[in-house]
């Protein structure tokens, strides 16, 4: 058994596409995307994607649409903001077929498998990880 988080977890950054005001204190960023280790299609992904967003709008008060990406590698997966507490987020990442899902408490961000090695490990402040998408109206 690997217990051991990939390194791309502590690098990943995301792209907020919304004027995000009123975060809450807490809340989890989960996707629907292939797992690790597996190739879908790029429909197979967004029947995912869009049947986690339908979920998680049907059952949470505040869902938001946040990518997460590498600056090193330009890898990008769109994923959910959704205010949801870690284990309950873990829960759904399982039901969605993820490997990890992420967790904001405060400003700390922290990454956790979904499995029955979940437990929280710090990354850093979400704060500093968090770019605003930008829309050039031609």
């Amino acid at each position: 058994m690997h217990n051991e988080l990939p390194k791309f977890y502590f690098d990943t950054h995301f792209l907020n596409h919304e004027k995000l005001m009123n975060w809450p204190s807490n809340f989890a960023i989960i996707t629907a995307y292939a797992t690790t280790g597996e190739k879908w299609t790029d429909e197979q992904n967004i029947a995912a994607d869009n049947a986690l967003k339908e979920y998680l709008n049907s059952n949470f008060s505040w869902v938001k649409r946040l990518t997460g990406f590498s600056p090193e590698t330009a890898h990008s997966e769109p994923g959910w903001a959704v205010n949801a507490g870690w284990q309950q987020a873990c829960e759904i990442g399982m039901n969605f077929k993820q490997d990890a899902i992420y967790f904001v408490a405060g400003n700390s961000l922290s990454v956790s498998f979904c499995d029955e090695k979940r437990k929280l490990v710090a990354v850093g402040d979400f704060s500093k990880r968090l770019q605003r998408s930008i829309s050039l109206d031609v």
